[in-house]
């Protein structure tokens, strides 16, 4: 509840303020790499033995220098975001169940009132409405300070990162959803159209006998071949094919820029890829596509 109150005093929380906020980030991003590391290997370990356990993986003390290939499986391996996300909220409900049981006898709160108070905090919400250290006496204060200290600290650690990979499958649920709509419009629009009466009425069955001839000039200038084609009747593939060989092969070209451009910036494109925090998850976790299966 200290708030400055002058001039010179607000001139210096925003120069604190602008560099404390930018460290804490960053140690909140160190922290997130630092435990997103740990639990992947502590994760790996475990599947590692899971695979010794069934057989497809021989363990490193009886395995001989020629027979290193057969565990390369493990190299490309990363651990489910689930996992992670869900040992993440696990080590924040302890930390709040543990602050919180500091919190309710020592400031008179209800135990429900400090579950409140600690997300409010750890997710550096702060409406203000619940406040620590307000009473004019504690009993052992310091310990309680420095108790109220590393708590928030453990716990805005653990919050941020589990909001980081929360975000990650929230991601990949929006992913799967944009597929399934495009999917759906694209199921749409593949639907053959209706069919008019006399649309196009084909040369084998126009009424009138003979179809009129027309001639199709080639780039070069050639005209050796001639092509019979309705008045009302679009022109076949083969005929275009003739017609157009220079056209075609220039479309042919701007095709294949456009699809060397594309596949260049499809990991740019709808919810791929990341910053931040988010580059840290995907380098570490490698999931950014939505797995259905799991």
């Amino acid at each position: 509840m200290t708030t400055p109150r002058t001039v010179p005093g607000k001139i210096v929380l925003i120069f604190y303020g602008f560099f404390g906020c930018a460290g804490a980030i960053l140690f909140f991003n160190l922290f997130l790499e630092r435990i997103i590391t740990f639990l992947a290997y502590i994760l790996r370990a475990i599947h590692e033995r899971d695979l010794r356990r069934k057989g497809l993986a021989k363990d490193p003390k009886n395995r001989r220098a020629s027979e290193a290939s057969e565990d390369d499986q493990l190299d490309s391996w990363k651990p489910s975001v689930y996992w992670v996300m869900l040992i993440l909220l696990l080590g924040a409900l302890v930390v709040a169940v543990c602050a919180s049981s500091m919190y309710y006898p020592v400031e008179d709160w209800t135990y429900f009132e400090a579950i409140y108070f600690c997300f409010v905090t750890f997710a550096t919400i702060g409406f203000g409405d619940y406040v620590v250290s307000q009473k004019s006496e504690y009993t052992n204060v310091h310990l309680y300070r420095l108790g109220n200290f590393v708590f928030i600290v453990l716990g805005c650690c653990c919050i941020y990162s589990l909001f980081n990979v929360t975000s990650i499958v929230i991601k990949q649920v929006l992913n799967w959803l944009l597929r399934r709509l495009n999917c759906d419009c694209n199921c749409r629009l593949k639907k053959p159209p209706m069919t008019r009466r006399n649309a196009i009425t084909p040369g084998a069955i126009h009424r009138g006998g003979k179809a009129p001839t027309v001639t199709v000039t080639d780039a070069d200038g050639d005209s050796d071949s001639e092509y019979r084609r309705n008045s009302g009747e679009m022109i076949s593939m083969k005929d275009f094919l003739q017609a157009n060989k220079i056209s075609l092969a220039m479309m042919q070209k701007q095709l294949w820029e456009t699809a060397q451009s594309g596949r260049a910036n499809n990991n740019n494109s709808g919810f791929q890829g990341g910053v931040g925090p988010l580059a840290i998850l995907n380098r570490k976790l490698g999931q950014d596509e939505f797995d259905p299966a799991i």
